[in-house]
C-alpha cells in the first residue's frame, strides 16, 4: 500500500522516479479503508530531504500512512523557504487537538548545546508530553532520541572526543525485538553526532530495555516494554550521500573531519560510497508499522488511551 503525502510535496517527483508506490490526498480520501495517521517533527535543517528520506521509507509496507508535516512555531527555519513551510507544515497549534497512530521525532544539529539553550526547548517539551496521551507510539531519532531520553527519564547527554561519523556494525542485545525481526546477527547503521547516552545512565530507569548496540558506536536503540516510545541514536534514514555532504561541506570549510568510517572503499573519499543499510532502514521501519503501530492503535483514534 502507499504512503499518502500532500499534493504537490516536492518529495513527490523523487519518490515516483524510485518508484515507490505514493498516492496523493485526493485520491487517498475516495478510498474506504482507515489509513495509519503519521505525525512527522521535523527538526531538520534540510527539511524536503528530511521528508523525502522518511516517506521513503514509510511506504515500504502493506498499509496506507497519511504523512503531516510540524514544525516548531518557535523557532523559523532559515533553510527551507517561507512558501514551503506555509504549504505543507503545520503548527503545534494546529494539531494538538488531535490524536495520532505514530510520530517521528527527527534530529537535530544543536547536540552541543544544553538542552535548555534550544531556542524552541519548550516548545519541544510540550509536544513530547502531549505525545504521551496523543499519540500511540513515537520514534525518536539521533538529537530526538537525546531530548526524549533527558525529557521523559532524565538520561543525561555526554559530548564525544571526536565526533561519531559513519558506519558502524550492530548486534542484538534483545533477541526477541520485534522492531529488528527479520535483520542479521550483525547489521550497519551510519551515526553522525558529537554526543552519547551512556549505558549506566539507561541501566537506571527500569522503564527503559537497550535492544541493540556497537562495540565501537554505542547504544543504539532503546525502548519502553509496550513500543509506546523508541529512541534511535543513529540515522538508517540516511540516503546515500548524506554522509559524504556532511563531509564534503566540513572539509571544504576547513573544520576538522575525518573520513566517514566504512563508507568509502578504503577510506578513499574520491570514490562512491557504499551503501550497506539500505536494507536495514526499510525493515526497520517496516516493522515499526506492523508491530508496534498498526497492531495496538484504535480504529477510532478518539477512543485512545
Amino acid at each position: 500500500m502507499p504512503i499518502c503525502i500532500p499534493n504537490d510535496l516536492p518529495a513527490t517527483e523523487t519518490l515516483h522516479k524510485e518508484r515507490v508506490f505514493v498516492i496523493h490526498q485526493t485520491r487517498a480520501n475516495t478510498q474506504d479503508i482507515r489509513p495509519l495517521e503519521i505525525l512527522l517533527l521535523n527538526l531538520m535543517p534540510t527539511k524536503i530531504v528530511t521528508e523525502t528520506q522518511i516517506a521513503r521509507l514509510l511506504a515500504n509496507s502493506p498499509l496506507q500512512v497519511n504523512l503531516e508535516l510540524l514544525h516548531t512555531s518557535s523557532y523559523e527555519s532559515k533553510n527551507t523557504s517561507r512558501e514551503h513551510m506555509l504549504a505543507f507544515y503545520k503548527t503545534f497549534d494546529q494539531v494538538k487537538d488531535r490524536n495520532f497512530d505514530g510520530m517521528i521525532i527527527t534530529g537535530a544539529p544543536v547536540e552541543n548545546m544544553p538542552f535548555e539553550e534550544v531556542a524552541y526547548w519548550d516548545e519541544l517539551k510540550e509536544i513530547m508530553e502531549w505525545s504521551k496521551t496523543h499519540v500511540y507510539s513515537t520514534l525518536h531519532i539521533c538529537w530526538g532520541a537525546q531530548a526524549a531520553l533527558y525529557y521523559h527519564y532524565g538520561v543525561p547527554k555526554y559530548p564525544l572526543a571526536e565526533k561519531m561519523f559513519g558506519i558502524f556494525p550492530h548486534q542484538m542485545e534483545e533477541q526477541n525485538s520485534i522492531l529488528f525481526r527479520g535483520f542479521d546477527d550483525v547489521f550497519m547503521v551510519p551515526h553522525s553526532r558529537h554526543t552519547t547516552i551512556k549505558r549506566v545512565d539507561l541501566l537506571n530507569v527500569p522503564q527503559l530495555q537497550i535492544l541493540c548496540s556497537s562495540d565501537e558506536a554505542g547504544i543504539y536503540a532503546v525502548a519502553t516494554p509496550n513500543g509506546r516510545q523508541i529512541f534511535l541514536t543513529g540515522h538508517l534514514e540516511y540516503d546515500a550521500d548524506t554522509l559524504e555532504r556532511e563531509y564534503l561541506r566540513d572539509k571544504n570549510a576547513g573544520l576538522p573531519i575525518a573520513v566517514p568510517k566504512n563508507y568509502y572503499p578504503n577510506d578513499d573519499d574520491s570514490k562512491r560510497p557504499i551503501v550497506t543499510w539500505r536494507g536495514n532502514a526499510h525493515l526497520l521501519f517496516s516493522n515499526w508499522l506492523n508491530y508496534y503501530v498498526y497492531p495496538g492503535t484504535p480504529y477510532d483514534l478518539d477512543t485512545l488511551e
